[in-house]
């Protein structure tokens, strides 16, 4: 294997996390517009618009450097994590029927 071939293999890896991470970041965007400002406060998490200004600035922040090890990317990720893992279970246990 060429040293080539592993550069471009590496850069492809790199593009395909990219686009992964990228996509998580839209999904936790589009979910948490997607709820009602009161949800936010009935499960105790913080407000709709804080939500929404972390993770649209991490998606800004994506779209202007797309290395996945970025410092400002990792941070939006964590993030992403952090609300789909936290907010978002507790503001569905909220609404369920």
């Amino acid at each position: 294997m060429s040293v080539s071939a592993v550069f471009t293999a590496q850069s492809a890896l790199a593009l395909i996390l990219s686009v992964a991470l990228f996509a998580f970041q839209v999904w936790a965007f589009v979910d948490a517009a997607s709820r009602r400002a009161d949800a936010f406060v009935a499960a105790d998490k913080l407000t709709k618009p804080a939500w929404l200004i972390i993770l649209g600035l991490a998606l800004v922040a994506h779209m202007l450097v797309w290395s996945p090890l970025s410092l400002l990317n990792l941070l939006g990720a964590v993030a992403a994590i952090v609300y789909i893992v936290d907010a978002r279970p507790a503001m569905q246990s909220l609404t369920r029927r």
